[in-house]
């Protein structure tokens, strides 16, 4: 079993994949308010990863280059399938990754998003292997894999692979019983094999921070004060064995916000878990695209299409209703990148960690935002 992993860490884990800019650069001195502020708190677990743009350097600079290294754990990831093309330049990343923190060693190092059409690129570059030799070197302290497919590959790779410590589940209760992306599933898989989790996108890309007006008056009339995204963070770090709770924070303000009730936690009481069903229920009739705004399907489109900007705008008419809102939203993409543009090579289908059928969304975009 691995669950003493889950014992090391505080349940609140620092998501550096949405970290607040200035015009085109992170704002760091923002990130290293951001990362006092945590650290204060008595939080230690922040995450990264190779593909996260300028995140692994920015990170360096806010935390590593200012904290002693043993007083916080340092999580990163290696990504077969994207910015590399041979088992070369795959495992070049993991010294990059050492060289662009300097934190030395990683406490938490992954195989990033683990999918279907993917995961045998991580066989085929002997990335496992690697993995578990530098951890005999002391450069990782606990591997595992992210996982964005379902419960039966789950299951597989952890019946092949047992020496892994943990892995990191997208879990949240809009998707708890979604049977695109299996939360519930993936959850129990990972707890039948013994394995701790690590939870990302516990609110969704931010859409349960803001959710539909149903939803936020069922919350706020059991409690007024409480944030949308607090509701979202406390019902993933309520599970069982969950080591911690990424949250992508992007400014002071939504960092204030989870320590405010992530600092005392308090598991969901029975009260709230039935809010939680019945908010469940409400998302289960709802009209809007699931995006969460990740970017991993931008990164290879030819035509540089904005595609979690288009589904962005589509979602203020099909959520909200806000027909006139989304029209204008949109206006401000650049003409030629617009959903018409796209030339359905479908690549961002198959990089896509919720499954959408992306170019058959950008259709309905374009008839319903291009009239």
């Amino acid at each position: 079993m691995s669950d003493h992993l889950g014992k090391e860490t505080p349940k609140l884990g620092f998501g550096l994949m949405r970290l607040p800019k200035k015009v085109l650069s992170t704002d760091i001195e923002q990130v290293k308010k951001m990362v006092d502020l945590f650290m204060e708190a008595g939080f230690t677990y922040f995450d990264t990863a190779y593909v996260y743009g300028t995140s692994e350097t920015d990170i360096k600079k806010a935390l590593v280059d200012r904290y002693p290294r043993e007083s916080y754990t340092l999580a990163t990831k290696l990504n077969a399938f994207m910015m590399c093309h041979d088992e070369k330049s795959a495992k070049a990343q993991f010294y990059k990754s050492l060289e662009r923190t300097g934190a030395g060693y990683f406490d938490y190092y992954l195989m990033h998003a683990l999918m279907e059409n993917n995961y045998k690129k991580y066989d085929k570059y002997h990335i496992w292997d690697f993995l578990k030799e530098r951890k005999a070197e002391g450069l990782i302290k606990h591997y595992g894999f992210s996982f964005h497919a379902g419960p039966e590959l789950l299951d597989k790779l952890l019946t092949e692979h047992p020496e892994v410590d943990f892995v990191q589940l997208q879990i949240n209760y809009a998707d708890w019983n979604n049977p695109e992306v299996t939360s519930r599933a993936n959850y129990e898989v990972a707890r039948r094999h013994g394995k701790s989790i690590v939870v990302m996108e516990p609110v969704k890309g931010g859409k349960l921070a803001n959710p539909p007006k149903e939803i936020k008056k069922l919350f706020q009339s059991y409690a007024p004060d409480a944030s949308a995204a607090s509701w979202a963070i406390r019902f993933a770090a309520s599970l069982d064995g969950i080591i911690t709770v990424l949250s992508g924070m992007s400014n002071v303000a939504q960092m204030e916000d989870n320590l405010s009730y992530m600092k005392n936690f308090q598991p969901l009481n029975a009260e709230e878990q039935k809010i939680i069903r019945e908010a469940q229920n409400i998302l289960g009739n709802s009209a809007e695209i699931p995006c969460t705004a990740c970017h991993y399907c931008t990164d290879g489109c030819p035509k540089q299409i904005p595609i979690p900007d288009i589904f962005a705008a589509t979602n203020l008419q099909l959520g909200n209703g806000q027909a006139a809102q989304a029209k204008e939203r949109y206006a401000a993409i650049p003409e030629g990148r617009r959903a018409s543009d796209c030339i359905e090579c479908e690549q961002c289908e198959r990089a896509c960690p919720q499954h959408l059928k992306i170019t058959d969304l950008l259709k309905q975009c374009a008839e319903m935002l291009e009239q």
